[in-house]
């Protein structure tokens, strides 16, 4: 039930935004303007970073081996006139929010009403229709935790072990998961996910989808526990043969329960509406084989 009601509470927002979608506000021909944004901050492995992306904008969050966390942000802001955009890139961009052991990156703008208000701007209903996007690239700790809210973008997320919160409206998504508890929720579009064959057996992956696609790339050498499911219309597209049912039951195109190797991490992919495609990857001297 509880899934079932977070797949409505996403499709009834993308039916929202699609209708508004046909009945653009403007008009007018705009002009454009990115500025570029980078930020450095010392940061510990082992904490939380998290972040709140622009209404649009992609993100990629990749790990690295520094003790430290770079943001780097490209702010396009669109206007009529040239004094619009200079004064909409003024108020769109993010702002840090640190404490021990966490650091927020917050996208702040024209869409948030608290944050023009404490600025004391008023702006026009025109100015506050502008489109805005942030595109931005983090990089963390290898061992970091992340707690990630995304509007419309694309996803990426590399080399990083460590629980993750991650909910997209829409977004086209590619996960190279190395290991931690991982619970990720979008309302459409497509996922790709990847299983590092070295993740611990206490790895915990969730996925889920609301309407939309899943792949999935699994490994020859991992051990792994999966399940996987279709709730309402779609399928289930199983090209791997590294699948062993963990009962009696068959496999169906929607519901596959199964074993890799000798089990271990456990492995969860739910849509609504949609697809789920399992196929395998071949491994050479620890790298994937693109």
């Amino acid at each position: 039930m509880k899934n079932q009601r977070l797949f409505r509470f996403f499709l009834l927002t993308i039916c929202i935004l699609s209708f508004a979608a046909i009945f653009p506000a403007q008009t007018k021909s705009l002009v454009r303007r990115t500025t570029y944004k980078t930020q450095n901050v010392r940061f510990e492995a082992g904490g939380t970073i998290s972040i709140v992306g622009a209404p649009n904008g992609s993100l990629s969050v990749e790990g690295w081996d520094k003790n430290e966390v770079e943001i780097s942000a490209d702010i396009e802001v669109q206007a009529e006139t040239e004094t619009d955009l200079a004064r909409l890139s003024q108020i769109n961009g993010f702002v840090l929010d640190e404490n021990i052991g966490r650091l927020s990156i917050i996208s702040v703008g024209t869409h948030d009403k608290n944050y023009l208000k404490r600025l004391g701007q008023k702006l026009s209903k025109s100015l506050l229709s502008m489109p805005l996007k942030i595109d931005y690239r983090v990089k963390v700790p290898n061992f970091s935790n992340l707690e990630i809210d995304g509007g419309l973008g694309d996803l990426y997320i590399s080399k990083i072990v460590g629980a993750m919160r991650i909910n997209f409206l829409r977004s086209n998504a590619k996960l190279d998961l190395d290991g931690g508890i991982v619970n990720a929720t979008f309302g459409s579009g497509t996922v790709d996910v990847s299983i590092n064959p070295r993740i611990g057996r206490a790895s915990r992956f969730d996925v889920q989808m609301a309407n939309g696609s899943v792949n999935v790339e699994l490994s020859n050498n991992a051990d792994v526990e999966i399940n996987v499911k279709i709730l309402r219309t779609g399928k289930i597209e199983n090209a791997s043969g590294l699948l062993k049912s963990r009962s009696r039951a068959k496999f169906t195109d929607k519901l596959i329960s199964a074993t890799v190797g000798k089990g271990g991490a456990m492995l969860s992919f739910i849509v609504g509406d949609g697809t789920i495609k399992i196929h395998d990857s071949k491994f050479l001297g620890g790298n994937r084989e693109r």
